[in-house]
């Protein structure tokens, strides 16, 4: 089984770097963070821009993820409220906000193909405790000024059909859309801008030269006055301070068969969906009647037909009546997570800028990263300090991947006897 996101773009070949470039900034990964950095510079006339990919464009989370476009960062944002205060929260917040009308705006001006669906996203309550939705609600409104828009059990399940949920919030400005077409169009609108994208790549070190750094690749080498580390948890033995401060965790995804006629039986709306457990599935429909379904955490990057018998499991415990859908495409993939579950967004003291471990919650997030990246090198402005709070936290390797799969596995017991049901792992 192949990703379904693969298996329904078309790509253009970048070349493979070769030789010696010189550049005003190079930056390292061409997923999100790394292309919405280039493609911010190129909008304010810094052209002058090399992006380095060890793979392909989108290689990445960036190509693999659920799709879900909406404010907000991987930490709570009650824990984000609780560590910053209301006013830097708020920023913060905003911040993911606007860059939700940056990527429609972009989609449009750039005629990205990227199968927008703009319909919202539903935060379904698995669990029967009405209190849960009213605090997060009053939560949003009162410290966020966002409206989520309360759904009635009925009404829900007049569109979800399943008995799993005990009504819901929509969130009126969010959508979905195919991730990977829309990093290839990123790139294209950063290349047709300017900028230059090697993939096939690999950044192998950063050495200090003088005022500049060298960037080096098996074939070849970019001297530029700064670099940006944007490689996410694939990125391994380059800037051993950034990479320390990652963990590389794997989540899954899958895709039915087209489902015709039948989608309308399980799913009667275009929406996505996720739920509010702390180990949520997330799923939405595709614009071919398949269903897209994501879900898990796991620090094993499991194979792909494991991978279907897992979501499978948790589709039909949500979806009976979809028990013999054949799963077409199953997939895993390592998204980059801090600690503190921010984003790493700034510059180290190594003087190289960095934008890491978006975590599951990366695309509204990235281009944060992107535009406050872009904005710093283009026109000295300074990184809002609210993200040096969150900073380069060490991770402490395989002890911080127990950690986390430990916490995960906590975290499922908890919502299974909130629920009172048995979970199966």
């Amino acid at each position: 089984m192949q990703n379904f996101y693969e298996a329904t773009v078309s790509r253009e070949v970048y070349p493979q770097l070769t030789g010696t470039l010189d550049t005003q900034v190079c930056i390292i990964g061409a997923g999100l963070a790394g292309l919405c950095t280039a493609l911010g510079l190129v909008e304010r006339d810094v052209r002058d821009v090399v992006v380095l990919e060890g793979e392909r464009i989108g290689f990445g989370a960036s190509g693999r993820n659920g799709g879900f476009v909406f404010g907000g960062y991987s930490l709570d944002n009650a824990d984000l409220l609780r560590t910053l205060g209301r006013d830097e929260a708020r920023r913060l917040y905003r911040l993911t906000i606007d860059a939700v009308d940056l990527i429609r705006a972009r989609i449009a001006r750039y005629a990205i193909d990227c199968d927008i669906v703009d319909r919202g996203v539903m935060l379904a309550n698995w669990f029967d405790d009405q209190s849960r939705l009213d605090r997060l609600r009053s939560l949003m409104k009162r410290e966020f000024d966002v409206v989520w828009e309360p759904v009635a059990t009925d009404a829900l399940r007049s569109r979800l059909k399943t008995g799993r949920y005990h009504g819901g919030l929509f969130e009126t400005n969010a959508f979905h859309f195919h991730p990977l077409k829309y990093v290839l169009g990123v790139a294209q609108a950063a290349v047709q801008g300017g900028a230059r994208i090697f993939e096939q790549s690999p950044a192998r070190t950063i050495e200090r030269d003088g005022v500049s750094f060298v960037v080096r690749s098996p074939q070849g080498a970019v001297r530029a006055r700064d670099v940006v580390f944007a490689g996410g948890a694939y990125a391994r033995g380059v800037s051993p301070r950034i990479e320390r401060a990652v963990l590389p965790i794997a989540t899954y995804v899958i895709a039915t068969e087209p489902l015709g006629a039948r989608l309308a039986e399980a799913i009667d709306a275009s929406h996505a969906v996720y739920d509010t457990r702390f180990a949520f599935d997330y799923y939405r429909p595709l614009q071919d009647t398949r269903i897209l379904w994501g879900g898990r955490i796991s620090v094993f990057n499991r194979d792909p037909n494991t991978i279907a018998r897992l979501l499978r499991r948790d589709l039909v415990r949500v979806y009976p009546q979809l028990a013999d859908v054949q799963i077409d495409y199953a997939w895993g993939g390592l998204m980059s997570y801090a600690r503190h579950k921010m984003p790493q967004i700034g510059r180290n003291a190594d003087g190289l800028w960095h934008a890491v471990a978006f975590g599951g919650h990366g695309i509204a997030p990235t281009t944060v990263a992107g535009e406050t990246l872009a904005a710093a090198l283009a026109e000295s402005r300074p990184v809002p300090k609210s993200f040096t709070t969150f900073g380069l936290s060490r991770t402490f390797g395989l002890a911080g991947l127990a950690a986390a799969q430990l916490t995960y596995t906590a975290y499922q017991t908890r919502d299974t006897i909130a629920q009172g049901v048995k979970f199966h792992v």
